[in-house]
């Protein structure tokens, strides 16, 4: 444990060790990182919604409760702060599905839709982040000046809302997940603009090409107000035209709306043998080469199962094609979304339950998760606020848990570590 929230911490520096000066015990502590986090992840979808013109006040009450609850001596109750846990993650369960219906009231029910992965002759503009407001106000302004406008990482999904897609400069997806950024951008031929989360301090090569904007902010990069996007337009007309790349197609767009109009040849694939399993491998990506655990079971799983992917974990193996279910007309793999998607998994796993009249952990459905931080805790405490089962997360443990509480959390909920491909498909299929 380390703590220093008080003035009596240890030498004035920070409680460590098993006990703090006030009597907070380690596993005390954790549960209150574990909060913490969580609300950072909330926060980052409340705040989207928001944008959107959307807000609950519940959630919002829930905010301030749970960060009076992390203060110094005020609740040492470890009972409670699970319990505090799992609210968590019922107010990111709501904030999801908050923002899952603003998007889609504003740009419309995502569809499958192929996206080209090369360059289009022509100006550029790279967008990432996560903002689709960004996004579809940069579209609007950028109509009629011949720039390309191109997603990277987790915008990807943008490319299968209708309101979106209508916009025929939207041309193709370039690059991959946030942390391989800095050798894309600077390789990327055009403007880059940062809209939210996700973006690393930027190279000097490319750093008077980039913006940001909301949220965003970067050192010696302008930044960008009230989604004025005059100043990003000048410059990307200003450098020299991209040329010609080609590049292949990846399909995203797998909303739940999709995937549950595909509901009976799904049940009738299950019921006929044909579907013996579901796989959700997806969340965060990052540089730890133990990630490649991820691509690896992909490869691995039967050619019998479905793979749903969310998030930019999906970088490590979209690009594949793992074909269809034979006989069904079903792609294998299902790309979902963004994280701020996951509120569809969520979806489609309670609607396959309730068609199979069964509970959600009685399904053929493995959850197989990578972290990297805030937003991926929040997800993962909507999943236990469920009682989801089972769930396989990776490739590390979160360094705020201890020991203790991740037995907890192993016996209360099965929750547990990765660890190879192989000895995870035996353990899942037997």
């Amino acid at each position: 444990m380390f703590c220093y929230q008080c003035e009596q911490t240890a030498q004035g520096k920070g409680c460590v060790g098993p006990v703090g000066v006030c009597g907070k015990n380690e596993d005390l502590a954790a549960l209150q990182d574990l909060l913490i986090f969580g609300l950072k992840g909330i926060a980052a979808y409340a705040y989207h919604a928001r944008e959107l013109g959307a807000h609950d006040p519940e959630v919002d009450a829930f905010m301030h409760e749970a960060l009076f609850t992390t203060l110094t001596n005020v609740d040492f109750d470890l009972d409670h702060h699970l319990q505090m846990v799992l609210k968590a993650g019922e107010m990111n369960l709501k904030i999801m599905e908050l923002l899952d219906k603003a998007h889609t009231e504003k740009f419309g029910n995502p569809v499958p839709t192929k996206v080209y992965t090369g360059i289009k002759k022509g100006p550029a503009i790279l967008v990432t982040g996560h903002d689709l407001l960004d996004l579809y106000e940069l579209l609007k302004q950028t109509e009629g000046t011949g720039i390309n406008v191109y997603t990277h990482g987790e915008m990807l999904p943008a490319h299968a809302y209708p309101e979106l897609k209508k916009f025929p400069h939207l041309v193709g997806n370039y690059g991959t997940a946030w942390q391989n950024q800095k050798k894309e951008f600077e390789e990327f031929p055009g403007v880059i603009l940062g809209t939210t989360n996700c973006v690393l301090i930027p190279k000097d090569s490319y750093k008077d090409r980039m913006f940001t904007c909301g949220v965003a902010h970067l050192p010696g990069v302008k930044h960008i107000a009230n989604r004025d996007f005059s100043e990003v337009i000048k410059k990307a007309l200003e450098l020299p035209p991209a040329e010609e790349k080609e590049g292949g197609y990846i399909t995203t767009g797998f909303h739940h709306t999709a995937v549950l109009s595909l509901a009976d040849t799904i049940i009738e694939g299950v019921k006929s043998g044909k579907i013996k399993h579901f796989f959700l491998i997806g969340g965060c990506d990052g540089a730890k080469t133990t990630r490649n655990y991820y691509n690896e079971i992909a490869d691995k799983v039967p050619k019998d199962s479905i793979i749903l992917t969310l998030a930019c974990g999906k970088y490590r193996f979209i690009h594949k094609d793992f074909g269809e279910i034979e006989g069904t007309g079903i792609p294998r793999l299902l790309d979902i979304g963004q994280c701020n998607n996951s509120y569809s998994a969520v979806k489609i796993a309670l609607a396959l339950a309730e068609a199979f009249k069964v509970g959600v952990n009685d399904l053929p459905l493995s959850l197989i998760l990578s972290w990297f931080e805030q937003k991926a805790v929040a997800i993962l405490l909507s999943l236990l606020y469920l009682g989801v089962k089972n769930i396989r997360i990776g490739p590390t443990a979160p360094a705020f848990l201890t020991p203790n509480l991740l037995a907890i959390l192993n016996e209360k909920f099965g929750l547990q570590l990765i660890t190879t491909p192989d000895e995870d498909l035996k353990a899942i299929l037997g």
